[in-house]
Formats: C-alpha cells, sequence, structure tokens
C-alpha cells in the first residue's frame, strides 16, 4: 500500500508540475480564448464604403470617350492620376499640405491665391487634387458614390467655418475625362466674425482612376471672388486621365 501510495503522489505531483508549466506560457491564463481577429487595417475609404457587389456584364464595353486633345498649360498630378488645366496670375502653384477631417486626405498639388486675410488667418480660393486610397487590396472596383460623400462630407467639416448650411447645386454620378465619377457641386453660407467672405462655391469630384486609389479633385470659390466661378467647370472639363 505504501509503495502504491507513493505512485500516487507522484504522479499528482507530475501533474500539478504540467498544470503550472501550461498555465505560465499561457501568460497566466492556461484556459484563454483564441485570439480575436486582427482589427480592419483597410483604409478609412474602403471600410465605410465596401466595393459593389455587382458582377460585370460580359457584353463588349462602350468603346472610350473621345476628348479634345489638351490644350495650355497642365497641373499634372502623378499620385492622382490625373491632369487639369493651370491658369495664370492671380492663381499660383500650392506648395503646401492640406491634411485634414477624418478622411486626412493629403491635398499636395494645385494652384491657390489668398482671397483675404483675418483673424483665422488666410482665406483661400483653391484648385487641388490628391489621391486616396478607396478600395481593397487589388480591388480597382470603388463605390464613387459612398467614396464621394465621404469625402465632401469631410471637405464640407474641416475647410469651412462652422456652423454653415448648404445649397446643393449638382451631386451625382457623370463623367469626367472620360471615366466614372461622382460630382458635388454646392454653395456653402456661413457667417464667421472677421471674414469678408459669407458663402463659397465649391466642387468635389472623385474620379476613377482604374487603381485602388481614387483621384480627388476640389475646387473652391470665396463669395468675394465670384468672378472666378466660371473655373469650378473649366477645371472639371479639363479633366484628364494620366
Amino acid at each position: 500500500m505504501l509503495i502504491f501510495g507513493g505512485i500516487a503522489g507522484g504522479i499528482v505531483a507530475i501533474g500539478l508540475v504540467i498544470i503550472l508549466i501550461v498555465g505560465l506560457s499561457s501568460d497566466g491564463d492556461a484556459f484563454r480564448s483564441k485570439a480575436s481577429a486582427p482589427s480592419d487595417v483597410r483604409p478609412p475609404l474602403a471600410q465605410m464604403c465596401p466595393a459593389p457587389t455587382t458582377i460585370p456584364s460580359e457584353e463588349p464595353s462602350a468603346p472610350a470617350q473621345q476628348l479634345p486633345p489638351e490644350t495650355g498649360e497642365r497641373t499634372v498630378d502623378q499620385e492622382a492620376g490625373i491632369s487639369y488645366k493651370k491658369y495664370g496670375a492671380p492663381w499660383v502653384a500650392w506648395n503646401t499640405v492640406w491634411r485634414g477631417g477624418t478622411l486626412e486626405i493629403p491635398y499636395r498639388v494645385g494652384q491657390h491665391f489668398v482671397t483675404e486675410q483675418y483673424s483665422g488667418g488666410s482665406y483661400h480660393a483653391s484648385i487641388l487634387s490628391a489621391a486616396v486610397p478607396a478600395a481593397d487590396n487589388d480591388a480597382v472596383s470603388l463605390n464613387l458614390d459612398c467614396v464621394g460623400r465621404q469625402v465632401t462630407a469631410d471637405v464640407r467639416a474641416e475647410y469651412y467655418p462652422q456652423p454653415n448650411t448648404l445649397e446643393p447645386l449638382r451631386d451625382g454620378m457623370t463623367t469626367l475625362g472620360g471615366r466614372p465619377a461622382y460630382l458635388s457641386e454646392f454653395r456653402l453660407h456661413f457667417d464667421s466674425p472677421g471674414l469678408n467672405a459669407k458663402d463659397e462655391r465649391s466642387a468635389v469630384a472623385v474620379i476613377d482612376v482604374g487603381k485602388t486609389t481614387a483621384a480627388v479633385l476640389y475646387i473652391s470659390i470665396p463669395g468675394t471672388h465670384k468672378q472666378f466661378d466660371y473655373v469650378i467647370n473649366d477645371v472639371l472639363k479639363s479633366v484628364r486621365p494620366l
């Protein structure tokens, strides 16, 4: 009996050692659940706007739209994948980066000029472009309508006095430079102390350039300089994919 008791005690001791080893190797939790799935690391727009789920038609696609040849000076944004009309004075080259809002779109390329100085700093008329990640991995099918609305909301919240009211002028799908695009054109009304401008006409275009990034073109003309309102349509008509 003493022999069998000793063997049983040894077995119990070995079992306790094994449990202790497992516990230590499990950071103190021998019965922890499986590791949680990794967090969603897709770009913000890819998370907000999943790619369309419709299956493309097998019918032959329509021939590419014939566009008039490019003329005059051009602003070329290699990263965004588009070019568009370039203007002379008072417009000058954009030489900084605007990055803000939920989406943090980096506007690095374009033109602008300062329309007034006030207590809040400089106020600008602008023609700016950027590339924004909007699809998953190798997918090139973008939900342009959703992406466009997200970008427009981001622009309105980030670059204008708050609160403001929106007067829609155009909103929906179109074609720019022969490529599918979402276009939102609107006039914002606001009242900021010390700022002469009380409204601004703006346009946001999101263009499918056949990549996992969409091209964004943002144009803004303060109400104090309405003589430049024509630039919005002029620039949009001049867009060409690279």
